[in-house]
């Protein structure tokens, strides 16, 4: 399973997976997936679930401004090469070496993806 597909997964529950799985790892759904995907669930409130997710861990984290903070409250691989291989499938087109523009680029486009397949994300999270 891709790694959006895992944080897909860990928010909006198993079926959610079989919606991101068909489409093409770093590829826009299709409209006819996407709509399929949004109409097959209601809205899920992204704040709460990650903010439990963070409560559940013993560590303080920032999910709301990072991509690492992010993974691991959701338990998911938040290395370097976990983050490399995110943003590949992605569609990242900047230096992956310059992790901290790409952390910023990762974190913006998990959270306009999630909205994007029924996740209601908090506004000030809408980039």
């Amino acid at each position: 399973m891709s790694i959006f597909g895992k944080i897909m997964t860990a928010i909006f529950g198993s079926s959610a997976a079989a919606g991101s799985a068909s489409t093409t790892p770093g590829a826009s759904p299709s409209p006819s997936t996407a709509t399929a995907t949004s109409a097959s669930q209601t809205a899920v409130d992204v704040a709460p679930i990650l903010d439990q997710a963070v409560a559940a861990q013993k560590e303080k984290l920032q999910w709301r401004t990072s991509i690492v903070d992010l993974m691991k409250a959701l338990k998911i691989d938040s290395s370097l090469g976990a983050r490399k291989e995110l943003a590949t499938e992605l569609g990242y087109t900047g230096d992956m070496n310059d992790s901290a523009s790409m952390n910023i680029w990762l974190h913006r486009q998990v959270m306009t993806k999630l909205a994007a397949n029924g996740g209601k994300v908090p506004e000030d999270l809408k980039h």
